[in-house]
């Protein structure tokens, strides 16, 4: 099951775009890709309103295009022992900043390749052996409704975000990226099953 997911995923990704992983391939990599792709799919799809709709963002469009998306990712975490998040260079909240050196890495891989949809890599996360999936996050032109033009910005972003330094992108910009670290002992799990 997992392989034959695994083999949709790496098919999906030929088509113009490339993962690279390496040496070793972790058993559950096809249901976190999977379950990425799925995510950002839905990240897609709720955005993709903001174009049919006049008016400005709002607090309430921001509760029903980009909360769902970040419970969705919390809920992955929790139902399959892995450690999720977003990451961006130009972030919106402190708390998806690059926070060591591989996210530093991984961000510039993916600012030098824009090609590069993902990748994976051996990882040690608080003194935890795993595997870290990387996704690219591109800015498609429904993003800019809130990260456009800095003057731009719906007043309750700057209001909520006086920090804020996810304004200026265009569209295909890489906005960041999803990162899913997958602890060892998640993968032994589904080995056991």
């Amino acid at each position: 099951m997992v392989l034959s997911i695994l083999c949709v995923s790496l098919i999906w990704f030929s088509g113009g775009n490339k993962i690279l992983h390496a040496d070793t391939l972790p058993n559950d990599l096809g249901k976190a890709v999977t379950e990425i792709e799925n995510l950002d799919e839905m990240r897609s799809h709720l955005a993709s309103f903001l174009e049919s709709t006049p008016d400005k963002p709002t607090p309430d469009t921001f509760k029903q295009v980009c909360k769902p998306v970040g419970m969705k990712m919390k809920q992955l975490g929790e139902e399959n022992g892995w450690q999720t998040k977003q990451i961006a260079k130009k972030y919106r909240n402190p708390n998806h900043a690059p926070q060591n050196l591989q996210e530093v890495m991984a961000l510039a891989k993916f600012e030098q390749d824009e090609n590069l949809k993902g990748f994976w890599q051996p990882e040690i996360v608080d003194g935890v052996k795993g595997t870290k999936y990387y996704r690219r996050i591109n800015v498609e032109s429904s993003c800019l409704a809130c990260h456009g033009l800095k003057n731009e910005r719906p007043s309750f972003v700057q209001q909520k975000y006086p920090q804020d330094l996810a304004y200026n992108f265009h569209v295909g910009d890489l906005r960041g990226m999803y990162s899913v670290f997958i602890p060892e002992d998640a993968i032994e799990a589904l080995k056991d099953n």
